[in-house]
């Protein structure tokens, strides 16, 4: 339930909401490093989560194609490393335009010293026009003085425009990739880890949609009334199901030092596209609010990853570790078939969501923490699954390296996916303006603020699902069915289910 991929763009027509934060959005376009690897981290450009092509939404206000936000890219390091770069552009199936942005950076830089030639040239006429002149000379100096000041002024125009397009291509570029991870289409992907076997029955396997309709738990048809296809209500166990999966893995998680939140579930477009998301292009998963800026969100992601956005953090609050609860609205646009039926493939649904600032040297082994979490999870509720290195096609713009958990299904009689873990590196902090200032500055760079303070950095930022509730129920309706048509609660959550061990058939 990781990646938003889909073909259409959905609209709903919502009263908008206040605004609430100031807009400081004075960041440059991500500068490319890297900690640790032979590849930068190099992040720049909002594109999307989409999984097979990395298409883009061009961060454009209705007026003149100028970007409505700026992130920071280190066009020198794109420009010095242009093989890896298109290289990873490549291998990602990226449509980034690599060629055009570095012509336009070379025509900003060109433009960029015209700039400041001319004004010059401007500003010693004007310090001539000071002194003690002859009316002739005075003249010449002041249709001279003209002349610069219009010349100036086209020249700056130019440079603007030069600076939007070249923020716009830069921003399609994708983040580098692991130097680990597999090169190739999903198919590619490599196994990690196999944890427990396939269940095994002595009668014919039902799957969740029989399993749900013999137990009363589900009822898609009225849903499909109201709200349309791929919604759906929960009955009877299958509410305190949900209710029991959200509260035993918070309660799990708040155990390894992660903070509770819960949050909006509308957020700024802004926002959503400097995550790496596609809120209103041609392919998204995104459902946009007609005449507003804002949208549903597809993940808890996105507003956790905005909560400390344009802030310096201290580097003794680093890492920052949260656990996030919303419902979640996708289009799943194209989605279709068997494999998608019942809970597998819905527009809204429940999720809990791990997400973690931190140190750049520090994001690869908070990487391993999450699937770990996710794993200890999933093993905890006695789970067949197994743990991938997702493949460069599989990798959405701004992972750096994505672990996928896929869990066997018996109705589906497959693997399907259930979690996923992904470092970003600073793809999204940089757009997002989230750094923190070091306790001290690096050996290498003795560079030191007027106050003696060490410049500030860009944070990494990961995120992994804990639970996402309809994938999970499918699992454990599915697994844990018993030849009466009945079906057992795995002991965890019994807690949280009132001491409910079994769901049964209804009396009639």
């Amino acid at each position: 339930m990781g990646c938003l991929n889909g073909t259409t763009l959905q609209n709903f027509k919502l009263a908008p909401i206040p605004s609430w934060s100031s807009s400081r959005f004075v960041f440059k376009i991500p500068t490319l490093h890297f900690q640790k690897s032979p590849f930068p981290c190099c992040n720049i450009k909002a594109l999307s989560s989409s999984a097979t092509v990395q298409t883009t939404t061009k961060a454009i206000d209705n007026q003149g194609g100028k970007p409505q936000w700026k992130a920071t890219v280190d066009f020198k390091w794109i420009k010095d490393n242009k093989e890896a770069v298109a290289t990873n552009i490549r291998n990602r199936n990226s449509d980034a335009n690599l060629d055009l942005v570095l012509h336009l950076y070379d025509e900003m830089f060109a433009l960029q010293k015209e700039v400041d030639r001319v004004r010059a040239e401007r500003n010693a006429v004007a310090n001539k026009m000071k002194g003690k002149l002859e009316p002739a000379e005075r003249q010449r100096l002041i249709v001279e003085g003209k002349n610069l000041k219009e010349g100036l002024a086209a020249l700056e125009e130019d440079l603007v425009k030069v600076n939007d397009k070249l923020q716009q291509e830069a921003q399609c570029i994708p983040n580098m990739t692991h130097p680990d991870v597999p090169i190739g289409g999903e198919d590619c992907s490599a196994i990690r880890k196999m944890v427990g076997s396939s269940a095994k029955f002595s009668f014919p396997v039902k799957d969740h949609l029989q399993l749900g309709k013999e137990l009363d738990l589900f009822d898609f048809d009225s849903a499909a009334e109201v709200s349309g296809s791929k919604f759906y209500y929960l009955k009877n166990e299958a509410v305190l199901l949900e209710m029991a999966l959200v509260n035993w893995t918070l309660s799990e998680v708040m155990k390894r030092g992660f903070t509770p939140l819960t949050t909006p579930e509308i957020v700024r477009s802004s926002v959503v596209e400097k995550c790496g998301f596609q809120p209103r292009s041609n392919n998204t998963q995104i459902y946009s609010i007609n005449d507003s800026d804002q949208c549903l969100i597809g993940t808890a992601e996105i507003p956790v990853g905005g909560l400390h956005m344009d802030s310096i953090l201290a580097d003794s609050l680093l890492p920052l570790k949260y656990v996030a609860f919303s419902h979640c609205f996708r289009t799943e646009a194209g989605a279709a078939g068997a494999a998608t039926r019942g809970l597998y493939r819905v527009h809204q649904f429940s999720k809990v969501e791990m997400f973690i600032f931190c140190r750049p040297e520090e994001s690869e082994h908070y990487h391993e923490e999450l699937i770990k979490v996710e794993e200890d999870i999933f093993s905890s509720l006695g789970l067949h699954f197994k743990t991938l290195d997702m493949a460069s096609l599989d990798l959405g713009a701004p992972a750096y390296r994505k672990f996928d958990v896929e869990a066997w299904m018996p109705g589906l009689e497959r693997f399907g996916e259930i979690s996923s873990a992904s470092n970003c590196t600073d793809y999204q902090s940089r757009r997002l303006g989230i750094r923190y200032r070091p306790s001290e500055a690096p050996v290498t760079s003795a560079k030191k603020s007027k106050n003696n303070l060490a410049p500030p950095q860009f944070v990494h930022t990961l995120n992994a699902t804990a639970c996402a509730v309809p994938r999970m129920i499918i699992c454990l309706l599915e697994n844990y069915q018993q030849e009466d048509g009945s079906v057992l609660i795995p002991e965890p959550l019994r807690p949280f289910m009132g001491g409910l061990k079994v769901i049964t058939r209804k009396s009639l």
